[in-house]
């Protein structure tokens, strides 16, 4: 069995790096590498011709198995052959027409982002290792745009006082955001709807902002789910009163399937202070802040807000190998000895593999 590795057509990470393709080797299988595919993310073709074969386009898109970050292009899922098993991330939550396209195609596919994002799954869980990258980058990114330190700073020529963060939303992204932000010297607060954060928050050195009366998030996998309105009214309140003092804002808030919650309407954008950021992680469903335009840097009142949902993606090396390690242990799952073995018992490969009857 062979399995083909595409150059991303909107994006500088690749699927599987040489280590990890010499993990999939002991599996039995040949790794077929698209020309250039690693480029972007500083893996040459002579790298990759150690442990596979680089070749084109076309070869890659006639191996039996077919792995990418991104889907494939629908022009290229047209031209597979029948029974060709895709694995990328489909987002059949955000799109559920995508399904019945492929099964139209008569292709079969896992969708990694619908992995279960449980303790058993975590090693294989690309969601959270690519929002741990988007939190680390979107502090560097915040503290870019700031026209201040971050670090208390005590000179001769005066005293410099931290930077106020302020973190929405406590999930993956965020801890990384609060850790990374704390490194810098910053003074951080952070608000989540689950209190289990709380202790997670704190054990980093962050405040955490209560807002009391939050709907059960449990068993939403890692994502926010959808809250009351009278919530939504007091955490806006609790928002605002901390944002005024804020000069980072990171939110990080999405509900699966949904438009993304407002966290940050104008009136409370009209509250900061000039020169504030805003670095919204949120943006590809809607934004949590009301003027976040997705991968667009908008300036509102002396404030810089940035929409961007792809921070990981900014990071291609160590985001590469971060996603290539949880294909890694993902494919384990399911091939053995050179060949698919999928036991749709499996809890695991049940939830991903999304063009099953």
């Amino acid at each position: 069995m062979n399995i083909g590795i595409p150059k991303e057509w909107n994006d500088p990470r690749v699927a599987l790096t040489p280590p990890t393709i010499k993990k999939i080797k002991e599996l039995g299988v040949e790794v077929l590498v698209e020309k250039d595919a690693g480029i972007a993310s500083s893996f040459s073709d002579a790298d990759f011709a150690e442990v596979a074969k680089v070749v084109d386009r076309k070869d890659v898109l006639a191996a039996e198995v077919i792995i990418s970050i991104n889907p494939l292009p629908v022009a290229d899922m047209k031209n597979l052959a029948p029974d060709t098993l895709v694995i990328s991330q489909f987002k059949p939550f955000f799109d559920d027409t995508i399904i019945t396209q492929l099964k139209n195609m008569k292709l079969r596919a896992f969708s990694l982002d619908m992995i279960p994002r449980t303790t058993l799954a975590q090693s294989m869980d690309v969601l959270s290792s690519m929002a741990s990258v988007a939190g680390y980058k979107a502090v560097l990114v915040a503290a870019n745009h700031l026209p201040r330190y971050f670090p208390m700073m005590i000179t001769a020529a005066g005293s410099i006082r931290p930077a106020k963060v302020l973190i929405l939303g406590a999930g993956v992204a965020g801890l990384q955001a609060i850790a990374t932000a704390r490194r810098l010297g910053a003074q951080v607060e952070a608000s989540d709807t689950r209190l289990a954060a709380k202790e997670e928050v704190e054990s980093l050195g962050a405040k955490f902002v209560m807002v009391e009366g939050a709907a059960d998030d449990s068993g939403a996998g890692g994502y926010a789910v959808q809250q009351s309105e009278d919530f939504l009214r007091r955490q806006r309140e609790e928002v605002q009163n901390r944002a005024a003092k804020a000069d980072v804002i990171i939110t990080t808030a999405q509900v699966r399937g949904r438009k993304a919650p407002i966290l940050l309407p104008k009136d409370t954008l009209d509250k900061m202070q000039p020169g504030s950021v805003v670095v919204d992680l949120a943006a590809s469903t809607g934004g949590n802040c009301e003027m976040t335009k997705d991968r667009e840097i908008v300036k509102y009142n002396g404030i810089t807000i940035v929409g961007d949902s792809d921070l990981a993606a900014t990071m291609p090396q160590d985001a590469s190998t971060l996603f290539a390690n949880n294909l890694v242990n993902f494919l384990k799952l399911f091939i053995k000895e050179g060949q698919l073995s999928l036991n749709m018992e499996d809890e695991i490969i049940k939830g991903a593999y999304i063009t099953g009857e």
